[in-house]
């Protein structure tokens, strides 16, 4: 148990240092060139993002730290880790080249890329524990929400 909750608290603790760093990159743009865009009705407001994000990325390093106390040298444990680390490495481009580097197209390519990603992990750590899987659904479901934003604002830009 004690392996476990340490594992939990290594992968909260990386997840939330990625959304750490992509919060930086987003706040230099989120008051300035973001509120100058055309937004659609779905738009939430900005206060919503920051609260939603922190939880998810603490269920995220949760899942993660789950799977990872299973045991890495584990074949189904190492390729949902390995799923895992890339889409987060997605999840944070995409903060980079939609709000550092302003190009919503590239990042809605790089948002399609991350729920593939994303899908795959979840069917890899769903072999490991159902648990650690149904942790991600809500992340998944946030990111099909904001690939659905991106898209509108790339196309009403």
């Amino acid at each position: 148990m004690k392996r476990k909750l340490t594992y939990i608290l290594i992968g909260i603790v990386i997840c939330s240092t990625i959304g750490f760093l992509s919060s930086v990159v987003t706040q230099s743009s989120v008051n300035g060139w973001y509120m100058t865009l055309n937004k659609p009705s779905f738009n939430p407001p900005n206060w919503v993002f920051a609260p939603v994000w922190s939880v998810l990325y603490i269920m995220m390093g949760i899942s993660a730290g789950w799977v990872w106390a299973k045991g890495f040298h584990h074949k189904w444990v190492k390729t949902g880790l390995y799923h895992f680390g890339f889409q987060l490495l997605l999840n944070g481009l995409w903060s980079i080249m939609f709000f550092g580097l302003k190009q919503p197209l590239l990042a809605l390519l790089i948002i399609i890329a991350l729920l593939i990603v994303l899908a795959l992990t979840i069917k890899w750590f769903k072999v490991v524990s159902k648990f650690a899987a149904y942790l991600l659904t809500p992340y998944f479901l946030w990111v099909c929400f904001a690939t659905a934003l991106n898209f509108k604002i790339w196309e009403l830009n």
